[in-house]
This record gives structure tokens, sequence and C-alpha cells, in this order.
């Protein structure tokens, strides 16, 4: 996901489809690019090309790698709408699972230092070095020099957006859910399949960008307004097709613009009589098609700017059927409708409420965007869940929500280890051929060490002794340090034979370590290589506790002890990750005795019945809360 060969495909694929005028952005790209760099930084380089800087190998452990992938998107946001604050806020808000006050500014000193380098650049290629690179400054859609002057009336029209932006959002997650999923089954044929789907997509984008704009008339230029009339030359934003001199048409201006310099003509002020109201609406309704087929197809492609130019067309689209009603410049009523739709659609509030505030420069708009965002979100989340949550579920990505659902009090830890294969353990003091054996035969990354009988216990049960990774079994194994017999080693022994960086290379498979026969009747101390310490949770707590934990604290496993110790009591019930604890796979592998099937009876869901014993528990709960009361009273 992270690799050096996806960083590049990513960085070529996304010139080529973004110049090429298919309807995506260069925003969810540059976000996955920047992770991509701070991920090879972190590891040293790529698998086969290691970048033999000795002072990146520090850096190679989970949680220095999963700040630097943090960092790289926030990097990223930065970088596509100049916007620091906005990409500390999106990394907060959409990127990391957990936050902690170091990471905060780390990913601001990341953001601040990309928007050092574009000022730069943006100062050096002024005079049209780089060709369109820098063209708008800094500030991508200024609008400030517009003074914002509204009134108590003009909040129900922008209650309005808002709330239309929540139907628009939500109607449009619907959509591109079913296109994905047709997707999926035609991208699941092959290659041929993808490149045909890609070809069709461009071709057909190609063919509605030429033919609509003969649709619209011509219309005449402004004689007080130099800059709106195209020059011979073809020259500006607005263009003339086919239009007699003195005349351009308004959705050919919008159409054979960058993206970008689309959104600067919507977003324009002082401008009520540029764009006519069909010109409008079909570019609304072409882009609306055009972001949900292209979205999906096997380009590099992003979200963002294309719900941003449909909702900015639809936000002067409301402005021109209201426009004896409102008092606010049809400009800024774009600028509402594009935040509204992206709320509505990405249900994101405050890092979009920042993002725009940098996109506008127009501090004046930060009431009403705030407004607008807030309603838009609460009308789109009560239809479906945001954009970003689909695609997580048709990918299946390992995503844990920041709260469980209700059901999940119901379950127990000890119930859901029980349900998954039995957990295979090492011993202390282990054979080589039992190590390599596990690890040819299991995928897991991490296995309980226990000793048997161990003389600390009492009637001389078995210890749970910590947790050992397979990438340091595989050191162990590639360094062969082994013993010929059963003994405890010191831990000098260790440190003397093992570095930190050593133990923290990852990519290490076990089946290019050769070993002899002798070799592999040898014995390994897995002792001190074992976390003694690690989070561990009694198999009677809830599913729900159990997720919270995992989630806050960033954790990779969890090891689920039994509630009860004893002779013949294994000391380790289960390990839970992060797969076992998603709503979705613990109703696939979990069955209850509520689903069977009954003859004449309808089968009943499992979230609806854990969600009704839920709720007959806090009635219980209340009642007897309130006996309490009762007697405190008497």
């Amino acid at each position: 996901m992270f690799g050096a060969s996806t960083l590049v495909v990513k960085i070529i694929g996304s010139i080529g489809s973004v110049s090429a005028g298919l309807d995506l952005g260069k925003e969810g790209p540059l976000v996955h690019i920047g992770a991509c760099f701070a991920s090879l930084l972190g590891q040293g380089g790529s698998e086969n090309y290691r970048l033999r800087w000795k002072w990146l190998r520090y850096f190679k452990n989970d949680r220095d790698r999963r700040d630097l992938i943090t960092c790289g998107a926030s990097s990223g946001v930065c970088a596509a709408f100049r916007s620091p604050v906005g990409g500390v806020l999106f990394a907060l808000e959409e990127v990391a699972t957990w936050w902690r006050s170091a990471l905060l500014w780390r990913t601001f000193f990341s953001t601040a230092v990309v928007v050092v380098v574009l000022r730069g650049f943006i100062e050096y290629c002024n005079s049209g070095r780089c060709g369109l690179f820098g063209r708008g400054g800094l500030i991508l859609f200024d609008v400030s020099d517009v003074t914002v002057t509204y009134h108590v009336n003009d909040l129900l029209l922008v209650a309005l957006v808002g709330v239309l932006g929540g139907l628009l959002g939500s109607l449009y997650n619907y959509v591109l859910h079913k296109v994905l999923r047709l997707y999926s089954l035609i991208n699941e044929r092959g290659r041929m399949a993808k490149l045909l789907l890609s070809l069709a997509v461009s071709l057909f984008t190609s063919v509605c960008l030429y033919c609509l704009p003969f649709l619209a008339p011509c219309t005449p230029c402004d004689p007080s307004s130099e800059t709106i009339c195209p020059t011979p030359e073809g020259s500006g934003n607005f263009k003339q097709f086919n239009c007699p001199s003195g005349y351009y048409n308004d959705l050919a201006s919008l159409l054979y613009a960058t993206n970008d310099d689309a959104v600067r003509n919507i977003f324009s002020t002082s401008t009520p009589n540029e764009f006519r109201s069909i010109s409008l609406l079909i570019f609304f309704a072409l882009y609306c098609v055009l972001g949900l087929v292209t979205f999906g197809i096997a380009v590099p492609s992003g979200l963002f700017l294309p719900i941003i130019l449909m909702g900015s067309a639809y936000g002067r689209l409301l402005a021109l059927a209201l426009r004896s009603f409102i008092h606010i410049d049809q400009g800024l009523y774009a600028v509402l409708g594009a935040a509204a739709l992206m709320s509505g659609s990405m249900r994101m509030t405050v890092s979009l409420c920042v993002i725009f505030l940098e996109l506008t420069n127009n501090l004046l708009l930060l009431p009403i965007t705030m407004f607008v965002l807030l309603i838009a979100k609460t009308v789109g989340d009560s239809f479906n869940p945001s954009i970003y949550e689909i695609i997580l579920e048709l990918k299946g990505l390992p995503f844990l929500e920041a709260s469980p659902e209700p059901w999940m009090r119901n379950l127990t830890v000890g119930e859901l280890a029980a349900a998954k294969p039995r957990i295979v353990s090492l011993q202390g003091i282990e054979r080589v051929a039992r190590v390599v054996d596990v690890l040819k035969h299991t995928s897991h990354n991490s296995f309980p060490v226990v000793d048997q009988g161990a003389p600390s216990s009492p009637g001389g049960t078995t210890e749970l002794h910590g947790l050992v990774l397979r990438s340091h079994l595989v050191a162990v194994l590639s360094k062969k340090w082994f013993l010929k017999e059963r003994r405890r080693t010191a831990e000098w022994e260790v440190r003397a034979a093992f570095t930190s960086v050593d133990l923290a290379e990852k990519g290490q498979k076990v089946e290019y370590v050769k070993l002899t026969e002798e070799e592999m009747d040898m014995y390994v101390d897995l002792h001190p290589f074992t976390n003694t310490t690690p989070y561990t949770v009694v198999e009677s707590m809830s599913v729900a506790k159990a997720v919270v934990l995992f989630r806050q604290v960033g954790l990779r496993h969890l090891l689920v002890i039994p509630q009860y110790q004893g002779a013949g009591i294994s000391p380790v019930v289960g390990i839970l990750t992060r797969q076992d604890l998603r709503a979705h796979n613990i109703l696939g592998a979990f069955p209850h005795p509520a689903n069977k099937r009954r003859r004449g009876q309808k089968q009943e869901s499992m979230p609806a019945y854990w969600l009704a014993q839920t709720k007959q528990k806090e009635v219980e709960n209340r009642e007897e809360d309130d006996d309490d009361d009762e007697g405190e009273d008497g």
C-alpha cells in the first residue's frame, strides 16, 4: 500500500488523469503520495533498494511509522489546498485512528514546511517558468475582496443551502456506492477489463466536454469589464467557442478551463450575470454523472475537487433562483454550496471549515460556513454513512469507529475469542524446528509465550510470560542465535548479539532462512525477546469496552486471559486484533442462537437481538435506581 512502485504509479497516473480532463481531483492522490514518501523514509527506502542512511533506521518501529504516515497524509492535504492548519485537522478528524499531543506539533511542523516550500516555488514560477503551477497564488480561490453582510432573514436561506446539501450529499453517496459495487465486479475480470473501462469513461468524458457547449447560447461581453471578453488569441478563462466577436460561451468557459479555473469562475464575486441558469444546470448535471462514473476506475483519483465543482454550481444555481430574496453575493453562495455538498457527502466539519477559510481567505464567512456544515452533516447522517466509510467497507480495510455498536455490550471478549481458531502458543524455551513450523504454517504477527509448570506459579500451573513478535523470531533465526541445551540466557547475552535496529527490521521471511538438521534440533530462549507487559483483558469484559481500549491506546494485539486461574487451565483464552473487533466481522463469524431459523418464525438479526437485550438491561437498571431512590426517600 505504501511501497515505492505504488508511489511511482500514483504520481504518473495522477499527472495523466488530471491533465486528461477527467472529473477527478489531485487531492486524494497527493494524500497517498505524502503517506508513501513518509513510509519509505521511515523504513529506510523500499524493500529492494534500501537507503543506507543510518539515522533513518531508528524510525523503523510501528509507532514512528504510524506517526510519519500521518504527517505525510496531512502534508498531502496541505500541498493540494495550500492549507496548513486544515491539513493538521484533516489528519486529526479523518486519518489518524488515535491521536496524541506529540503528533499534533509534528503534523503542524510538516505542513509548515510544505507551505514554505510551496511559497518559494510560487515566487520562482511567477514569470511563467512552470506552466500552470503557481497561478492564483498561495490562496487558490481568493474572495477576500468581498465584505460579507447578512441579516437574520438570510440565515433561513443559508439553512436551506445546508439542508439541500445534506440531501444531495447522501444521495450522491448512495448512487456512488451502487456504481462502485458494479465496478468491483468489472475490475475483478482482469487488467484488460480495467483498461477498457478506463478508456470508455475517458472517451465519454471527452465527448461530453466537447459537445455540450453547443447547447449554450452566446453571451454578449460586458462593456464595463475588459477581462470577461476573450481575446482573439483565446487567452483568459472565458472562451469564445463559435461565438462572434464581442461574445463568449459561458458553458465552454467552465468546461474548457482547468478544474481550478472553473471553480474560480463560479466563485467569482460581483458577477451576477456572467453565467446563465441553463449553463449552470448542465454543468451541475454533467459533473454529477462524470463524478459517479469516474471514481472507481483504475486511475488515481480524488473526491474533493469534483464535489467542490458540483457544490459550487449548485450553490450558484440556488442563488440565481432566489436572487430576489438574497442579500449575499452569488459567488459566496457558490462557496457555501460547495461546503454544504462536501459536508453532506464526507461528513467533515472542523477540518473542512478551516480548509474553506484558507481556500477563500475570507474570515467573515466563518459563522455561516460553520452553520451550513453542521446542518449538512446532520441531514446527511440521518440517511447513510460518509463516503469514506462506504469506501472502507467496500475495500475491507480494518478501520475501527470511534464508538462501538450498542449490541457489543452484551457480547464478551471470551465468547468472541472462542469463535476463533485455536490459539498457537510457544514455550519460553522452544525447539528451533517448532518455531520454524509455526512461522511457516501460520500468518499471525505475534504469539503468546507460556512456561509449562513455572516454579513461580502456585501448584506448577502454566504461566503466561508475554507476547513475541514474528519479526523478532525471524531475526533470531536469521542470526542463528541457538542453544544446544534447554537453559535460560542472561540479558547481556542478547544485547551483545542484537541491537534495537536488528529487532525492528521488517519484511524478513522465514522461507529465506537456511537451517541444517543439526540447527533444527537446537533450542532458542524466547524470554529475552518477549514483551512481558502486553495489554490484557479478562474474558468477561464486554466487546464494547475492548473496542474503546483498543482504539484509544492504539493497540495491535489484545490478549484475553481467563477469569479463573488454576491447574489445567490455559493462561491465554485468545488474541484479538483489529479485524476481530470490526462489527462486520463479528456479525459474520459469531453465530447467535437467536439467528437460527425456526419453522414459521421470522429470523431475527443478531444486532436487533442484542439491541433488544441492551434496552431491556437499561430498563432494569433504571427500575433498580428508582427502587434505591424510593428507599432513600423513605
